[in-house]
Order: C-alpha cells, then structure tokens, then sequence
C-alpha cells in the first residue's frame, strides 16, 4: 500500500498516462482542413513528452526509495547485493515503456 501522498500521485499519474496515451495515439486522426494537421502534430509531441517526461519522474522517485532502502540493506547484509541491484534497475522499465509509448505517438 502506498502511504505517501506524493508517491501516489505519481504512481496514479504515470500509470494513467502509460495506458491513456497510446490509447489516445491510436485513435483514428480526422482532419476536415489543412489548418487542423499542426494541431495534431502539437498534440501528439505534448502526449509524447508527458508519456516520457513522468515515466521519467517516477522511475526517478522509485529509485531514489530504492537506492536508500538498498544502502542500509547493504550495511548490514552485504550477501544482498544482488537483490539490490536488480531492483534498482527494475524501475528502469518504466522509463522504456514511456519511451516506446513516445515512439508511438510520434511515430
């Protein structure tokens, strides 16, 4: 369960916007006018950028948690080092999956 106020707002936040956005990217364009494309084209690199930008944040704070727990966990048990280090680049993923959601939209 995630008590921190902020935490859940950034998890909530990127997890609605991991599976929102290509959603919406794949939604079929209708572009009555030639006037109408820009504002498809800025649409699509605002969802571009949001899809990276907070896949990026909230891998960023799930290893800073991480990174912490995992230096403690280090002083006393040095034998995990390891599990540490897997986990540390777990949070990784989410930023390859924000990453492969922007290639998407743009693409």
């Amino acid at each position: 369960m995630i008590k921190n106020r902020l935490a859940r707002w950034v998890f909530g936040s990127t997890f609605v916007l991991t599976m929102l956005v290509p959603a919406i990217a794949f939604a079929e364009e209708v572009v009555a006018e030639g006037d109408v494309a820009w504002q498809a084209s800025v649409g699509k690199a605002m969802a571009a950028g949001l899809a990276m930008g907070l896949s990026a944040l909230g891998a960023g704070y799930a290893q800073a948690k991480i990174g912490s727990a995992g230096a403690g966990t280090l002083a006393e048990r040095p034998e995990a080092a390891i599990w540490i280090i897997t986990l540390q680049a777990l949070p990784e993923v989410i930023v390859l999956l924000g990453f492969v959601s922007a290639i998407m939209i743009t693409g």
